[in-house]
């Protein structure tokens, strides 16, 4: 669900002139929700709000809820207040997941492969090499629109432009279920009628700072020199970024392979705790749900981070690095366990000992990834003990790992709570 600005005045004829525009930006509209009226027909033309729960925020909204002032990251509780007639959905991310793998490979991966998926519902498309075959862009972006919507039941929205910068603001003034093109010549232009934080990287604190410099809109950035400009960020790196974008111009270039730099599990608890044992079930959950993700996704993990989310909204975070790369949870949970500890000052083995603050969310993330294929592990000296005491030769760490990934066809099946091992 896209938050960033749009500008009615954006969305027209900006010409037809489509020579060096050979990048796509292809956003979902609404995904989720729309995902949701697509196989609940009946809530067609109702407010569709993904996110249930008084301690959860909004994951997404259809357009009729969000007339209601309804926004992605609003707290649930808010939303009902705003719309209480809404239709409230809980979050089947496996599903939303399914789908959209389904529509990167029978549509977008059809046209070209030179796809870069971004997220679950958005990504660029580098179509210089399908001209030959489909002629224009604006053809490929077309049957894109109306492939989707035929085979899917889902709308989404496209942007043509010659480079990412201008192909996504194109797509965000394009929705819901539109397509907007933008010369190369008119890119400056089209940018420059733009609110700042319709550029990536803009946030509200950036925004507040260039403000007191004078700056309101992407047409003020453009009149700052790099020297200003660098003054006005603090970065040289994000003044470079400011004035080029001010300018229209963008040379990333769309790349097909997304490596992944982490992958996490966090849920906000019904009532904030201090239940030690609460606080660990959260954590086995995460990690089993991680554990079982890098499995799927072929990676294995050097660093696991802790992240604590109290009574006040302040945030905290711990990580440590694995001595060994792991994918199972009997590895993650442990470590885990530890970084709570250390995190809250905790001491003693003692699993019954209050935590002593209040807790409201809990979270684990794993990084360093590398794929399981390509990664040595070194067995550990009381490995080699114990695979040496044995006739089998395994060791206590395989035979967990072993039976995690013997599960996951179980969860696959049955759920995800359907089994799990006590770790």
């Amino acid at each position: 669900m896209s938050t960033a600005p749009r500008l009615a005045a954006a969305k027209r004829d900006w010409g037809h002139d489509e020579s060096g525009c050979t990048v796509l930006h292809i956003d979902m509209d609404a995904f989720y929700a729309s995902l949701e009226v697509a196989r609940q027909p009946e809530l067609k033309g109702k407010p569709v709000v993904i996110g249930t729960g008084p301690r959860s925020v909004v994951s997404a909204a259809n357009y009729e809820a969000r007339r209601y002032g309804i926004n992605s990251a609003m707290p649930s509780a808010r939303a009902r207040q705003l719309c209480p007639n809404a239709v409230f959905l809980p979050v089947d991310i496996r599903y939303y997941r399914k789908v959209s793998q389904s529509i990167m490979r029978d549509v977008f991966l059809t046209v070209t492969d030179r796809f870069e998926q971004v997220s679950v519902d958005e990504g660029y498309m580098d179509v210089s090499g399908a001209l030959l075959r489909w002629g224009k862009p604006s053809a490929i972006g077309a049957w894109i629109r109306h492939e989707v919507e035929r085979r899917f039941h889902v709308t989404c929205s496209v942007g043509i432009a010659a480079n990412k910068l201008v192909a996504k603001i194109a797509s965000t003034n394009a929705k819901p279920n539109g397509m907007l093109l933008i010369p190369s010549s008119r890119s400056a232009e089209f940018v420059q009628m733009m609110p700042l934080r319709s550029i990536p990287g803009i946030g509200p604190k950036l925004e507040q700072r260039l403000n007191t410099w004078g700056i309101a809109s992407v047409a003020d950035l453009s009149q700052l020199s790099m020297e200003q400009l660098t003054q006005a960020t603090g970065s040289p790196a994000n003044a470079q970024h400011l004035w080029m974008a001010s300018r229209g111009m963008d040379d990333r270039i769309v790349t097909p392979t997304h490596v992944e730099k982490s992958i996490g599990s966090e849920e906000t608890l019904l009532e904030d705790t201090t239940d030690q044992r609460i606080a660990c079930q959260q954590l086995r959950e995460s990690c089993n749900t991680i554990a079982r993700s890098l499995r799927n996704r072929g990676f294995m993990a050097r660093t696991v981070t802790v992240k604590l989310r109290f009574t006040d909204l302040r945030y905290r975070t711990r990580s440590c690095t694995l001595d060994q790369p792991a994918d199972a949870a009997s590895t993650l949970y442990p470590t885990c366990v530890t970084l709570l500890h250390t995190m809250l000052d905790m001491r003693g083995d003692d699993a019954t000992q209050p935590l002593p603050r209040p807790v409201r969310l809990i979270g684990v993330s794993v990084s360093g990834l590398a794929k399981a294929n390509n990664t040595a592990i070194q067995p550990s000296l009381d490995d080699l003990l114990e695979e040496h005491g044995r006739t089998d030769e395994t060791t206590t760490s395989n035979r967990l790992r072993a039976a995690e990934a013997a599960l996951d066809a179980v969860r696959s099946k049955y759920g995800n709570q359907a089994a799990n091992l006590g770790i």
